[in-house]
């Protein structure tokens, strides 16, 4: 089958199975895991996680953070 075959057969299928195979399809691109990025991951969160449990770093409210940003691009 072509594949503008199967884009039409997909579209033609009711949303909840459109969904499903969407989410199959991109599944099956995502790269195989990689343990030692994992694993890297993992360290930098508990780090992170210490930084705050510590008082090492502070937290700000998510509004502040975007008005900050918006500021920054509209100069």
């Amino acid at each position: 089958m072509e594949p503008h075959q199967l884009t039409e057969a997909a579209l033609s299928l009711p949303e909840p199975q459109r969904v499903e195979l969407a989410a199959s399809l991109i599944q099956s691109l995502e790269p195989t895991p990689d343990p030692e990025a994992n694993a890297a991951w993992a360290d930098e969160i508990n780090r992170r996680l210490k930084s705050l449990d510590e008082g090492v770093v502070n937290l700000l409210p998510s509004k502040d953070v975007l008005a900050e940003m918006k500021r920054r691009r509209d100069g």
